[in-house]
C-alpha cells in the first residue's frame, strides 16, 4: 500500500464530517464513520445504496438532474464553496447540511463519481432561525 492510500484512509477514518463517494449511477461506494455519525446507518447499511438514503424525497428530482448534468459534462457549479441542503437520517429526522462536492476523475479526465463532505449544522440553522424570528418580533413592537 503506498503512503498516499494510507493518508487518505486515515482522513477518512479520523474525519468528524461525512464523507460519502458515489459511482456515477450515485450509488455509495465510501460511507466513513462520520457519515455513520451524521446520517445514523452504519457502513453495511449504506454502502451499495442509492443516495436517495439521505436526501429528502421532495428535493430527489431536483437533486439527481443536478447530478446527470455534472456526470456528462463535468461541470460542477458547487466546488467553489459550501452548499447548504436538507438532509435525511435513518430516523426520518430531517438535518441541515453545507457540504462541498468534487467530482472524481480517471486519468483520462472522465467523471467516474461524485465526492461529498458534509456537516451537519442543524443546531446552528435552528439558532439562526430563532434569531431571525426575535429580531422581527422586536421590530414589530418597537413600530407599534
Amino acid at each position: 500500500m503506498d503512503l498516499h492510500r494510507l493518508v487518505a484512509e486515515a482522513i477518512l477514518a479520523a474525519a468528524v464530517d461525512a464523507v460519502v463517494a458515489t459511482d456515477r449511477e450515485g450509488i455509495i461506494q465510501v460511507w466513513n464513520p462520520g457519515a455513520e455519525r451524521v446520517f445514523g446507518y452504519r457502513a453495511e447499511e449504506a454502502l451499495s445504496q442509492s443516495l436517495d438514503l439521505i436526501i429528502p424525497e421532495r428535493l430527489r428530482a431536483r437533486h439527481w438532474e443536478g447530478f446527470r448534468h455534472v456526470m456528462a459534462t463535468g461541470a460542477n457549479r458547487y466546488g467553489e464553496g459550501d452548499l447548504s441542503v436538507p438532509g435525511l437520517r435513518q430516523d426520518g429526522q430531517r438535518i441541515s447540511l453545507e457540504f462541498a462536492i468534487a467530482p472524481l476523475r480517471n486519468r483520462q479526465r472522465q467523471v467516474q463519481g461524485m465526492a461529498a463532505v458534509m456537516r451537519d449544522v442543524t443546531s446552528r440553522f435552528e439558532e439562526m432561525r430563532g434569531l431571525k424570528q426575535k429580531l422581527a418580533e422586536a421590530v414589530a413592537r418597537s413600530n407599534s
